[in-house]
């Protein structure tokens, strides 16, 4: 299960990262799936190329749960080459206005929104 092994690395990695360079920083991404493929296109893919994220993934864009599952994804895949921090758009009361809850409500269940929550909770 994705949401329970990412949840698992982020709780056994320390709460202030000391990373080594290089190291591409992003964030912002919003939903906006394709924008995450061609940062991935233009900036090399994990593991050619190590990752800060710096939060806001969820909300305002049409494609929220794609981007998380593909950021979880590389989390579980390259846990200490991919990190993720957490942004105001993750925590539930935020992502609950702008549009994320109801996009896993719409699409799947509460349930998996709740799981979402308790990764977010853990960054």
């Amino acid at each position: 299960h994705v949401q329970a092994r990412t949840r698992e690395i982020l709780m056994s990695q320390p709460t202030l990262l000391e990373l080594d360079g290089p190291i591409k920083v992003a964030g912002d991404i919003h939903g906006q799936y394709y924008d995450l493929l061609r940062l991935f296109d233009r900036g090399g893919f994990p593991p050619e190329a190590n990752y800060l994220f710096l939060g806001d993934y969820v909300d305002r864009g049409k494609h929220s749960m794609e981007v998380i599952c593909l950021l979880f994804c590389y989390k579980i895949k390259y846990p200490e080459n991919f990190f993720l921090l957490r942004g105001n758009h993750e925590s539930a009361a935020i992502n609950r206005m702008y549009g994320f809850y109801d996009d896993c409500k719409r699409r799947y269940n509460v349930k998996l929104w709740k799981g979402f929550t308790d990764v977010f909770n853990c960054q």
